[in-house]
């Protein structure tokens, strides 16, 4: 059998890479599995990336079938950092780099070379836009995705960042009376970002167009003062509360939708039972479990972090604020943070859906690029943050 990798078509292909991602969930085989629904828009997942690109495997002959598919995109982001002279204050190094995501093989096509081929060719892809790196994420238990990439594609696993997950419940959750928290203008959260968090690595270099994306709900601060009036951007930089927290909301519910497939009966009971407890009894305040059993939203909370000693309480107000907006509108947050970060235990989790380890794997892409102020990227040690970009969840 013969296939060929060409580029995704949305005028003839749009079927046939659905039915790719209807029959690859997310999960191992016999377990419960994550379904992602694009909602007719293969591109969905990767529309909104500055450069993007999708390829499928199609068999020839007469009867032409999609059996394989991935996506792509590209963009500038931090990589490390320089120092200037006499250390006090240093400056982002960016890099280009490719980011591949949604990798797909039917059941009945793997095992056939067809990932790889997929994979080598956005790589070409990635080149061709002067990308100098290519970077994924899988599960670290998918054995198949992660000897691929670390073996036969010649990645390195870089990160494993801490996915955390939490249902939104039907009651509001309480936030301190203790603080403030006020929503930033989209030209203060880029003056926050890009002061406080230009040297976290994968930061993006257009965080300006991420903020200013329609599917950004907005950008949220607290500050450990009542009754806080926000100053200015300069004037907060230059004299900032003694704590302080942001998070940006990212609404994945207008990208994508999701279902958990393959759940026990118990669990299903379960979380039936509390939702029908808390409409005949809403005084006991039982946290009724929304159905993630049937498709579902989500919101994405992304740029979470903070300084002072109260950062983590000042975090898990702003979950709490979130949580709240959220309420009518999504079933679950999320969010994906450093495993080493600080703020890391502030944000609840239901640990069901949240997964401690997301193996993040890097490649460099050509030994002809000079190591430069950069080094190799792939050999640094990891730092205490890493900013994920909502474009790519």
């Amino acid at each position: 059998m013969t296939v060929i990798i060409r580029e995704y078509d949305p005028s003839t292909d749009r079927f046939g890479a659905d039915e790719v991602d209807r029959v690859c969930e997310v999960g191992p085989s016999g377990a419960m599995s994550l379904y992602t629904d694009h909602l007719g828009d293969p591109l969905a997942r990767i529309r909104n990336s500055p450069a993007y690109h999708m390829l499928v495997a199609e068999t020839t002959g007469p009867t032409k079938q999609i059996v394989g598919l991935v996506r792509g995109t590209v963009k500038m982001v931090t990589c490390s950092k320089k120092t200037h002279r006499g250390g006090k204050t240093s400056c982002p190094i960016y890099t280009k780099a490719g980011y591949i995501l949604g990798l797909r093989i039917c059941p009945s096509h793997r095992r056939m070379g067809i990932g790889l081929l997929l994979v080598r060719q956005m790589e070409d892809w990635f080149k061709e836009k002067g990308a100098e790196y290519s970077y994924m994420a899988t599960e670290k238990d998918n054995e198949a995705s992660v000897r691929l990439f670390t073996g036969r594609c010649g990645y390195s696993k870089f990160r494993t960042p801490s996915i955390l997950v939490h249902p939104v419940y039907a009651h509001c959750r309480r936030t301190s009376r203790h603080m403030s928290i006020i929503q930033l203008s989209l030209s203060d959260a880029e003056a926050l970002y890009k002061a406080r968090f230009a040297l976290t690595e994968f930061f993006p270099r257009d965080i300006d167009k991420v903020l200013a994306n329609p599917l950004t709900l907005g950008t949220y601060l607290a500050v450990s003062e009542k009754d806080y009036k926000w100053p200015g951007n300069q004037a907060f930089l230059k004299n900032p509360p003694e704590s302080w927290a942001v998070v940006s909301v990212w609404d994945l519910d207008s990208v994508f939708r999701l279902e958990l497939r393959g759940a026990p009966a118990l669990w299903k009971g379960v979380a039936a039972l509390s939702r029908t407890v808390d409409r005949l009894a809403p005084w006991l305040n039982v946290p009724a479990i929304p159905n993630i059993f049937r498709s579902f939203g989500a919101w994405f909370m992304y740029g979470l972090g903070g300084e002072g000693s109260k950062k983590g309480r000042m975090v898990r107000s702003l979950c709490a604020y979130v949580h709240n907006k959220a309420r009518g509108r999504a079933s679950v947050l999320a969010t994906e943070l450093a495993a080493n970060d600080p703020v890391l235990k502030a944000v609840p989790k239901w640990k069901r859906l949240s997964c401690d380890e997301d193996l993040w794997c890097v490649k460099r892409l050509g030994e002809e690029y000079s190591d430069g102020e950069v080094g190799d990227w792939t050999k640094s040690t990891a730092g205490s943050t890493i900013f994920v970009d909502p474009r790519e969840v």
